[in-house]
């Protein structure tokens, strides 16, 4: 049965009060925090050779709730559900629990690569949250969890890393952490906007955190963008209240408007190298949010919401303004805004199917050509007429000032997103779509389909569980050998024992050696190769041990690392299992 608009309506437009005193959820700086941040002895790596400053600590609690002076932990959002069949549980790691996945569609020509995720959920979250990695199979592959389903991981994806110094490159991990808008348990904002205390976080191969990137001049790191560029800076988007009588726009005038920066940083040096303010340029008469709204969220009016930036061949900066229905191209030289596509102020004619509302992930594609997720959707205020959501390709004749639809992407059954998505451009020329606020995601042949035949084409398709949702999907390759070493637990079974053997990020274990021996000094091996299963293997043996070890094994059979030696009945657990 569908959701009703009014529940698609979602984060958006949810009540809110006025943001007061929550500065002092800035990042808590827990070094024993293991399982959602980093183990004690987990240091600073040099990105390409630099000496960076050792790396903050952030986001490790979630903000205060709204009108609560007490402690972030006094949350009203209901505690994840750990134990259900959609839920995964390892005897090797017992405090992971990611969601598990319905693979409804799985058909040869997808791109290589593995899927990233960073799951939560707008009511009761299933699983934990946190940023997870996974197979074509819905097996996991890597997971870190969060310790408060208020605390949320956004924009998880494989990045480059460039260090212009050196010129070396590396592949990193990047995502924001904090606690997005939602309520009951957040009022203080518009839903979806960024708590204080949030920022972005860099790990390595080996799953070491390397950087942390904060935001300048008082702005909260937003959820919508981080992206690394080949400068060796990060460019993302940051947000705050700006105090504003809104009486000429219909609102309050004892007011505020949420103000969104596109910001740049030196990742080296941490220095803001540049900044482009939304406030500055944008005239928030064009909002198709009514400042009244600003009634129902604090007196704070989400004018603009921007959500995502890309760079051009030339430099210059695609910027996405959900609740302006626009799309921007934006020198950088001078800040000057070249063309609008879409809203109220629009260059160009939008041919039929070209047209977008919400918008979500503007990313330029070869020959005058963008993406984007048209989120199309629900009866909002703004009176769009109500569309399915689905990925867009457009064509844009600058010289003409006309936008046609070269590609869409629809899903079958249509589904009505309220917020969030991504379309994802991949190596083989297939498109990957995530679905934001419906609880799927997807790969497509290039070619794409129509909104009459949305299974057209459809190579991939998952399902997650109850009503658990990613702000952003991607498809990505990675090579991952964790720096902490893989876990073990044995148990007696039927007079033998099971040996469970799991590491968490490896993506080059194939197999698995068990060990076993009265003395835990003493051990010899028991099962020779024991074909990997899945995130965790369970290897039977007749030994009795009672100590046990297992060693991780690469395609040729070579010993990549061992765990520790377990006793009978018990385990290496969260130590060995934490990212």
């Amino acid at each position: 049965m569908r959701t009703s608009a009014k529940e698609l309506h979602g984060i958006r437009a949810l009540g809110s009060r006025r943001q007061s005193g929550h500065a002092a959820a800035a990042c808590a700086f827990a070094l024993t925090f293991a399982v959602a941040g980093c183990a004690p002895t987990e240091a600073a790596r040099p990105l390409g050779g630099e000496r960076p400053t050792a790396p903050r600590l952030c986001a490790t609690e979630p903000a205060p709730p709204s009108g609560s002076s007490g402690s972030p932990s006094a949350s009203t959002t209901p505690a994840p559900a750990a134990s259900a069949s959609d839920v995964w549980n390892f005897v090797s790691a017992p405090d992971l629990h990611p969601m598990r996945v319905d693979v409804t569609a799985r058909e040869p020509g997808t791109a290589p690569g593995k899927i990233f995720v960073a799951p939560y959920n707008l009511g009761t979250m299933v699983g934990q949250t946190g940023s997870l990695i996974l197979e074509n199979s819905g097996d996991p592959v890597w997971f870190r969890p969060l310790p408060s389903t208020d605390l949320q991981n956004a924009d998880f994806k494989v990045q480059t890393y460039h260090n212009p110094r050196t010129g070396k490159s590396q592949p990193v991990l990047t995502w924001w952490q904090g606690s997005i808008a939602i309520p009951p348990t957040y009022t203080n904002l518009p839903g979806g906007a960024p708590e204080p205390g949030g920022c972005y976080y860099v790990y390595d191969s080996h799953y070491r955190l390397v950087r942390t990137v904060f935001a300048r001049h008082g702005f909260y790191p937003d959820e919508h963008e981080f992206l690394l560029t080949r400068r060796g800076t990060a460019l993302f988007l940051a947000s705050k209240p700006v105090p504003m009588d809104l009486t000429p726009y219909g609102g309050p005038k004892d007011g505020a408007i949420l103000d969104s920066q596109v910001q740049e940083v030196d990742l080296a040096t941490g220095k803001l190298v540049f900044s482009w303010d939304a406030l500055q340029h944008l005239d928030p008469a064009d909002s198709e949010v009514a400042a009244s709204e600003a009634a129902s969220s604090g007196g704070v009016w989400d004018a603009y919401h921007l959500n995502s930036i890309d760079e051009g061949p030339g430099g210059q900066l695609l910027i996405s303004s959900r609740n302006m229905w626009a799309i921007y191209d934006v020198s950088r030289s001078d800040g000057k805004i070249r063309w609008q596509l879409g809203g109220k102020k629009s260059d160009f004619t939008l041919g039929r199917g070209a047209e977008f509302y919400w918008q979500h992930d503007a990313r330029f594609r070869p020959g005058n050509r963008i993406s984007m997720f048209d989120d199309g959707c629900c009866d909002q205020p703004g009176g769009s007429p109500e569309q399915r959501s689905h990925g867009l390709i457009l064509d844009l004749d600058v010289s003409r000032h006309r936008a046609t639809a070269a590609r869409t992407y629809y899903h079958e059954p249509p589904l009505y997103s309220a917020s969030q998505g991504n379309t994802q451009a991949l190596p083989n020329g297939n498109e990957f779509i995530g679905w934001g606020q419906s609880s799927y995601y997807s790969e497509y042949a290039g070619a794409g389909n129509s909104e009459n035949n949305g299974s057209k084409n459809l190579l991939y398709d998952v399902k997650m569980p109850g009503s658990n949702i990613s702000y952003r999907a991607f498809r990505n390759t990675w090579t991952g050998t964790p720096y902490y070493p893989p876990s073990a637990a044995a148990r007696a079974k039927g007079g033998r024992s099971v040996v469970y053997a799991s590491w968490n990020g490896s993506t080059r274990t194939r197999a698995w050696q068990v060990l076993a021996g009265r003395d835990p000094g003493a051990l010899s091996v028991v099962v020779e190769h024991a074909r990997r299963s899945g995130f965790e293997t369970a290897v039977p043996t007749t030994s009795r041990g009672p100590y046990f070890q297992v060693r991780a094994l690469d395609a040729a059979g070579k010993v990549l690392r061992a765990s520790e030696v377990v006793r009978l009945g018990g385990g290496s657990g969260e130590r060995s299992a934490r990212p």
